[in-house]
């Protein structure tokens, strides 16, 4: 009798792994079919050899004021560092950065007012609701300032551009942004993360995405007629599209009810027929690419935190706050599917995981019982073998674009990284649902951010 419920209970444990494995191999199919489109779309693009001839940066700067905002919340620590970069790095003659703080954070705003005191193009400017808000919020507060000034000092701003205050900017940049935008809407530049040479993996990972996302997948949104979603830094919208955005939106451009401001910023402005560019410029010819960077979490903590906001705002919020882009649109509707795929994506990756422990239970059950280990179909074994090709595939194109941005070093890092790059993924998952729930049942959002590092931009010796 015990043997027979034994022997019962094994055919249960294999039956259950059998369909967890087809069930995650089925759905690994298709995520790997979907990206593969993307690498094929990207690679037919360059086979064509079809580029936008690079503006010419040297010489004169096209005419118009350049307002950069950034905001600021708990940033005492890099704040004041960031600014006079810079100050001293921004090669363009007529631009003004604008720094949102808030009444409750007073170290910030003695940081930012003491560089403010030293540089009349930095403008010091503190919302009237304690802090944290949103991070739309205080860009909000930094468009019904500029507004002010305009109307005080009687100019008329060109464009703004948006910064984190970590961020380290590129000398070029304003410029990129002042001949980008002569044709464009808007304008993004890639956004390149700093390595920590203490976290190779946490914070590692961010290189490999950043790498990704910037140098194919934006590529390919563009040649697919998709909106270009900016990354909330390295980006610049001509004033006029702002203004538009604000008169639809009860006057202020970005909504403060969002976790990814940057994101719907950019999809709301292709909706309304003026799509942004990517603008993928080298700083001198064969040298790397005109980009910001900046250090990101380096922590599985902060790593987990930051990514549960982006999936929040997303994955998450993304289907009923951005909805769809028509029915005609066929590509930008793609493009806007896979930003949710996070939402299939990880309850599959964490079923896979789980099956992996029922295949070793069942090997074990068998082992214990003196019985042959179930095997698995010639179905599951044809999934299985193409999943293993796509997966080599994915690995092969991630370190292809991380050995392009970075050197082969990490390029070969980007590999082992795919487990962390799970981890993280998955502990935010569990966090990001959280916090949704939290939001249906009517909790307003709030900036969550991680603590931030600028580097040492000293050279050697000094």
């Amino acid at each position: 009798m015990g043997a027979a419920l034994g022997e019962g209970a094994i055919l249960w444990v294999d039956a259950i792994t059998r369909e967890m494995t087809l069930f995650a191999a089925l759905w690994f199919v298709v995520g790997g079919i979907d990206d593969l489109l993307v690498d094929l779309i990207y690679l037919a693009r360059r086979l064509r050899g079809r580029r936008r001839p690079a503006p010419a940066l040297a010489g004169p700067v096209p005419a118009g004021r350049i307002m950069v905002f950034v905001p600021a919340w708990d940033e005492s620590e890099v704040i004041g560092r960031m600014l006079r970069t810079a100050l001293e790095r921004f090669d363009h003659p007529d631009y003004r950065i604008y720094v949102g703080t808030y009444p409750n954070d007073p170290a910030t705003i003695a940081a930012v007012a003491e560089v403010a005191r030293a540089d009349a193009r930095v403008r010091l400017v503190i919302g009237a609701a304690p802090g944290p808000s949103t991070k739309a919020d205080c860009l909000n507060t930094l468009w019904r300032a500029l507004l002010r000034d305009e109307a005080a000092e009687g100019f008329l701003a060109s464009a703004v551009a948006l910064h984190d205050a970590e961020d380290v900017v590129h000398p070029l940049e304003l410029r990129v942004y002042a001949h980008g935008l002569i044709d464009h809407a808007a304008v993004q530049l890639p956004v390149l993360p700093l390595a920590h040479t203490h976290s190779r993996f946490f914070a590692g990972h961010y290189l490999d995405e950043f790498a990704e996302a910037h140098g194919r997948a934006l590529v390919v949104r563009q040649a697919v007629g998709a909106g270009l979603p900016f990354a909330g830094v390295g980006c610049a919208i001509r004033r006029a599209v702002l203004a538009r955005l604000a008169a639809m939106r009860g006057g202020t451009p970005f909504d403060a009810d969002s976790l990814v401001e940057d994101y719907e910023l950019g999809l709301a402005i292709a909706t309304m027929g003026m799509p942004a560019q990517l603008m993928r410029v080298a700083e001198a010819p064969g040298g790397p690419p005109v980009a910001v960077r900046a250090y990101f979490p380096d922590t599985l903590d902060a790593a987990v935190r930051q990514k549960a906001r982006w999936m929040i705002g997303i994955a998450l919020a993304g289907w009923d706050r951005t909805g769809w882009g028509g029915w005609r649109r066929i590509g930008d509707n793609w493009m806007r599917m896979r930003d949710r795929r996070a939402t299939l994506e990880i309850p599959v990756l964490a079923l896979a995981y789980l099956s992996i422990l029922a295949w070793a239970l069942s090997l074990g059950a068998h082992l214990l019982a003196g019985t042959d280990p179930a095997m698995p179909s010639a179905l599951m074994r044809g999934l299985l073998l193409a999943n293993l090709g796509l997966l080599a595939w994915r690995l092969a194109v991630r370190a292809a674009f991380v050995g392009r941005a970075y050197g082969w070093r990490e390029a070969l890092w980007s590999v082992p990284r795919v487990f962390s790059s799970n981890t993280v993924a998955l502990l935010a998952a569990r966090r990001a649902l959280v916090a949704y729930v939290d939001m249906l049942r009517g909790s307003p959002p709030r900036w969550d951010k991680t603590a931030h590092r600028f580097p040492d931009l000293r050279p050697a010796g000094s």
